[in-house]
């Protein structure tokens, strides 16, 4: 059996095993909460699992790997810190439900800043949502072939087919299931992949750990980056945050917080594999060229890694559109079952389609973490009672802020450090700072206009 047919083996032999295991919803419980069919909450390590291997998707270990490959520990140190956004949603979204009595974002945001800031907020999450489809679909298509092949289409379609396919049974419920099995799989194989690796290096762990050098020009920026961003990047995602509200208050901070130490420990330790790339002198794609290199079967189980974390990302994507789509935006009712699966399959066409235009199209319709810094404030400072145009001016800002680094339209002397990501990281701090400015200016202008 050649590489190409072992690796179609691969993707439809798993998509049709979580097809057979997945759960199907009976209820709008089942289907939009994932309670158990005693109507209980998940447990606690289901949850866990679920948030860790739903935010560990293809396109981030492939992240983790080639930052590796660059900075060293530092770069895989520098991506992992991404991860602490287990940890602000969590305690945000504790205090949320424990002291504000909120049952989820959308009620929050209807309550304090109204339908308008609603519509707005829903807009920048269907964007990360339509991004998650194709950019998770895409990293499975390199795989079988260079963009525009034959191969690297029909990959993507039968991924998402088989992805959709599984995930329409049960909802939120059947993508809780199938993420404890994928996050399981995932951890075996990433022992498998250290296993493999390390020897190599003579098992010296040492010299792993102190590769890189901790200097603003050789990761640094970027971690610097990734600690701002985590004050608002989780408030966008989903796929995060509606696991924030199915389970117990409790329940529910301890596995966002052991999600934190869990999702930091998995992308530092797969940014060994770009590390080792760099010891061996490697170009390119950290994981592909890895991968190759180790032989047919530890490509195929790089491919499997990535297959793995790449359908947990996808079906948790549409499982939380269906959610937004039928009750964030809509209305329960008989047959919200059925209106739920109609909003997967349509994200799964519209999320597909760009895939077929090229890499321009792509860029053109991503939604970056500099763009939702403004969320930072409105979710941080909930407590503040702050008035609708404090929403609208923090969020916006933090729009124009993204929109101003992605067409390179600010100012060059804006930089105060050298290297790559300088530019980003001197974006994300005047934004950041000019977000929470603004957010608290809003709460003065309407407080004195009432006065």
């Amino acid at each position: 059996m050649d590489v190409q047919t072992s690796q179609w083996a691969l993707v439809i032999g798993l998509g049709v095993l979580l097809f057979l295991l997945a759960p199907t919803a009976k209820t709008n419980a089942h289907f939009f909460r994932a309670t158990t069919n005693n109507d209980q909450p998940p447990s606690m390590f289901m949850l866990t699992s679920s948030l860790v291997i739903a935010w560990i998707f293809a396109k981030s270990i492939a992240n983790a790997a080639n930052l590796g490959m660059a900075f060293g520990i530092v770069g895989g140190v520098a991506y992992a810190c991404y991860y602490l956004s287990f940890l602000v949603a969590g305690v945000v979204i504790y205090r949320m439900r424990t002291v504000g009595g909120f049952t989820s974002m959308h009620q929050y945001l209807s309550q304090q800043y109204g339908v308008r800031a609603v519509q707005f907020f829903s807009v920048l999450i269907v964007f990360r949502l339509f991004n998650e489809v194709w950019s998770n679909t895409m990293v499975i298509g390199s795989y079988f072939g260079p963009w525009g092949s034959t191969p690297y289409f029909a990959s993507v379609l039968v991924f998402t087919g088989l992805t959709l396919a599984y995930v329409l049974k049960g909802g939120l419920k059947t993508s809780l299931f199938t993420d404890t099995i994928q996050m399981m799989l995932f951890a075996l194989l990433l022992a498998v992949i250290l296993g493999v690796i390390l020897p190599k290096e003579h098992g010296n762990l040492g010299k792993f750990v102190q590769s890189g050098s901790w200097q603003m020009s050789q990761g640094l920026n970027l971690l610097f980056v990734a600690l701002i961003q985590v004050l608002s990047y989780p408030f966008h995602d989903p796929v995060m945050t509606d696991r924030g509200f199915i389970t117990p208050p409790k329940t529910t901070l301890y596995s966002f917080t052991i999600a934190t130490v869990v999702g930091f420990l998995c992308i530092l330790l797969f940014s060994f594999v770009g590390i080792y790339a760099n010891f061996q002198g490697m170009k390119g794609d950290a994981a592909v060229e890895v991968s190759k290199s180790l032989g047919t079967a530890m490509m195929l189980v790089m491919n499997l890694i990535m297959i793995t974390s790449a359908g947990s990302t996808l079906d948790s994507t549409f499982s939380s559109f269906s959610k937004l789509a039928v009750v964030d935006l809509g209305t329960m009712g008989e047959k919200s079952i059925q209106r739920g699966r109609i909003a997967m399959v349509v994200l799964a066409i519209v999320g597909t389609i760009p895939v077929f235009m090229g890499p321009e199209i792509l860029s053109a319709t991503t939604i970056s973490g500099t763009m939702v810094i403004g969320l930072g404030p409105v979710f941080l400072l909930w407590r503040h009672n702050a008035p609708p145009l404090s929403f609208h001016l923090s969020v916006g800002a933090g729009l124009a802020v993204g929109l101003l680094f992605a067409f390179k339209w600010y100012p060059a002397h804006w930089t105060f450090t050298d290297g790559p990501y300088a530019d980003l990281l001197a974006v994300n701090v005047g934004g950041t700072l000019l977000c929470f400015i603004l957010f608290l200016v809003g709460k003065w202008i309407t407080t004195n206009r009432r006065s």
